[in-house]
């Protein structure tokens, strides 16, 4: 007899998919969409629909493994748990009575989303032990900052407020590749006569069905953002009532407007000014109008203020609180899960320092050098793959001195370096509770089968790992379900958007929808809107910025690379190009880069360069080329398309360097921290391109 298994999808989207699981004796034969989901609406993303090709990969690390040779050898040998956790509590044990606990650095990201396998296995142990903290920084975190600095919070429309909308700009952003279930609505709208403008230095997928596309030059959108204010304002089509009734700051803004004409601002993006006036009056005078943004437009040394300025736009045009308009960035802030449950600190020693996951590579390599980090463990994460400027994370892992673990699906690009590696379970063999951050839905995640060979959740081995330590508490023993009934009735305790909904309800199996009192993000309240900020308004002026010694205002402050390109002195300086390392569409970030269909329909990896820039180096189409600089290089095929602007390479992101000779985009991005929340700067990357050599060994 067959079971079905109500499941969520881990990934790193905003969609958080809900699929059904079909298990025949013990194993999965069928894994498709919920067709009663919200959002999913009965169809999963090209990444997602093989999800059994994932969970049943012939590459499925399925035992504990310990080095016996070289790191990077790849010679391992097969332990038990016993040994395994005997082993690492040990190795902790000494080097905590040499260097203290900070010693010892977890690191862990987006493998999953989950509350118990990423949120409370990334807490609730490393607080007990005392051990550095990682600041998990890699993807949004300056956008975060920004939004919430200005608005008070990451509150989203749902993906069908979009019908209300008579004019969407997409900005920065890739929803057919990055937030698929968004585009049904929205292509449902743009039949209805709403007007699509993409804003990307790349003519993406989503670009490829807009009304029309803006190629700006990266790191330049808070520029056009305030070209656009400045515009607006010049033409008369603010809402000076609105400003006056629920923002601060905005004479200041105002007066900083006038820096941004359209001549300056076209020089800035490379922009034509009719172009930049044109789509200012358009969004001025189509109401409503939403702006969608994402993080990749973030990705550089001036990503915070990129979104601040955006973020002034809807004020400007009066358009927060009203259906159809506003800014869609991230649903988040609906449910922020209570930080005691999830970690508590309160009954922890002292928190340990910070060590910025952007920094890896220069942290392993001494830049944390009071205490020095001797011991690693990574999981969710493979950042030998994904971390910017992987030279140097590599070089970190292969230290001698340096104790590694990995608990992993797959012998990943970081694996290769571990001293011990521990298999891990896929989203069908554990339990977690997933909220999503495209929509206000909540789901949880059942076990559909049993963990193949001796694979053991994030959770399950923290809990092993604790025990091994000689750490007593009983919120260290909790199993999965324990967990999410504790951290599930704190947060309701505080949070009415849970209110009604149990651990028993979610176990039914499908997604519950959150107890919003408004749909729309910030109406409500006197005069129609209200805001979760100091003031109660808009803060364009931002006093809380300004106490951390950063603009409280909107502006625009340049996008220059790090002197590492510097190093290059073989290349000549004025041939240097932006390099952008977007999102994949078969991939997220470095999962399922690895399955062969996935692999196939991706193709090898490549760089996108315009004719101009290809013929100034006579480069053809599928020229095998060299991106380098000072940091690295990387070999690619080359693409020679009009898709993306003059001055601008595109290198989709997450390819493992192993299966690809070794290198991959980020051993030449940057490991330099952006203007707030210590946000990467993946796209602050300056690089020159050659041919490659004949012979592969010249490649260095």
């Amino acid at each position: 007899m067959n079971t079905l298994v109500h499941g969520v999808c881990p990934h790193d989207c905003p969609d958080t998919c809900g699929f059904i699981t079909e298990v025949t004796d013990g194993r999965a034969v069928r894994l498709y969409a919920d067709p009663n989901h919200a959002v999913t609406g009965g169809w999963l993303c090209a990444k997602v629909r093989p999800y059994l090709d994932h969970v049943y990969h012939p590459g499925r690390v399925r035992y504990p493994l310990r080095r016996v040779g070289p790191k990077g050898s790849g010679q391992w040998a097969r332990i038990s748990w016993d040994e395994a956790i005997a082993e690492i509590a040990g190795r902790w044990q000494a080097i905590m009575a040499e260097y203290g606990a900070e010693a010892i650095l977890p690191y862990s990201y987006s493998g999953t989303l989950g509350l118990v396998q990423m949120g409370v296995a990334s807490a609730r142990l490393w607080n007990r032990l005392g051990a550095s903290r990682l600041a998990r920084t890699i993807c949004g975190a300056a956008a975060e900052m920004a939004v919430e600095m200005t608005l008070g919070a990451r509150y989203s429309q749902p993906y069908s407020d979009v019908a209300h909308s008579r004019l969407v700009i997409v900005w920065g952003h890739n929803p057919v590749s990055t937030a698929p279930h968004f585009m049904p609505a929205l292509r449902a709208a743009q039949r209805q006569g709403c007007q699509l403008v993409v804003i990307d230095p790349r003519r993406t997928r989503t670009a490829s069905g807009a009304d029309w596309h803006l190629a700006p030059l990266p790191g330049s959108d808070g520029a056009l953002a305030l070209g656009l204010a400045h515009v607006i304002v010049e033409a008369g089509l603010q809402d000076e009532a609105w400003l006056a009734a629920h923002t601060v700051g905005w004479p200041a803004l105002r007066a900083r407007l006038a820096d941004y004409d359209p001549g300056r601002v076209a020089a800035i993006t490379g922009l034509a000014e009719a172009d930049i006036i044109q789509l200012a009056r358009l969004y001025a005078t189509t109401r409503p109008g939403l702006i969608k943004i994402a993080d990749g437009l973030v990705r550089n040394r001036n990503g915070g203020q990129n979104v601040r300025a955006v973020c002034a736009l809807p004020a400007i045009t009066g358009q927060y609180g009203r259906p159809g308009g506003g800014l869609a960035y991230s649903t988040s802030g609906y449910v922020q899960w209570d930080a005691a449950a999830v970690g508590h600190m309160a009954e922890c020693p002292p928190p340990g320092r910070v060590v910025n996951m952007n920094r890896l590579g220069a942290a392993l390599l001494g830049e944390a050098a009071d205490p020095p980090i001797k011991a690693l463990y990574v999981f969710g994460a493979n950042p030998a793959a994904v971390a910017p400027n992987a030279g140097a994370v590599v070089r970190g892992l292969q230290r001698d001195d340096l104790f590694t673990v990995v608990h992993e699906l797959f012998m990943t690009d970081t694996a290769d370096y571990a001293d011990i590696i521990l298999p891990a379970t896929s989203q069908l063999e554990q339990t977690d509770l997933h909220k999503a951050y495209g929509t206000t839905l909540l789901a949880y995640n059942a076990p559909a089968i049993p963990p193949l060979g001796e694979a053991r959740s994030n959770w399950a081995v923290m809990c092993l790992l604790a025990a091994a330590l000689g750490f007593g508490e009983p919120w260290l023993q909790q199993d999965a379900d324990e967990v999410i009934a504790e951290v599930l009735a704190a947060t309701a305790a505080h949070n009415p958007a849970l209110a009604g909904i149990t651990l028993a309800d979610l176990r039914r199996g499908g997604a519950l929808p959150l107890a919003l009192a408004e749909p729309t993000p910030f109406a409500g309240g006197e005069g129609g809107c209200q805001f979760p900020t100091p003031s109660g308004q808009v803060e364009l002026f931002s006093e809380a910025l300004a106490a951390l010694g950063l603009d409280p205002l909107p502006g625009w402050a340049g996008q220059e690379d790090d002197g590492d390109v510097a190093r290059e002195v073989d290349l000549d300086p004025a041939g240097g190009l932006y390099l952008i390392s977007s999102a994949a569409h078969h991939f997220v970030t470095s999962s399922f880069a690895n399955q062969p269909a996935l692999q196939q329909r991706e193709g090898e990896p490549f760089v996108e360069i315009h004719p101009v820039d290809a013929a100034a180096r006579g480069i053809r189409p599928g020229d095998r080329v060299i991106v380098a600089n000072g940091r690295g290089w990387c070999a690619l095929r080359a693409v020679v398309t009009e898709a993306t602007r003059p001055g601008v390479l595109v290198s989709p992101k997450g390819r493992w360097s192993k299966l690809h000779g070794g290198r991959n985009v980020n051993w030449t991005t940057s490991d330099a921290l952006g203007d707030m929340g210590g946000q990467s700067t993946f796209h602050s990357n300056r690089v020159w391109l050659r041919k490659a050599p004949p012979d592969p060994a010249q490649l260095g």
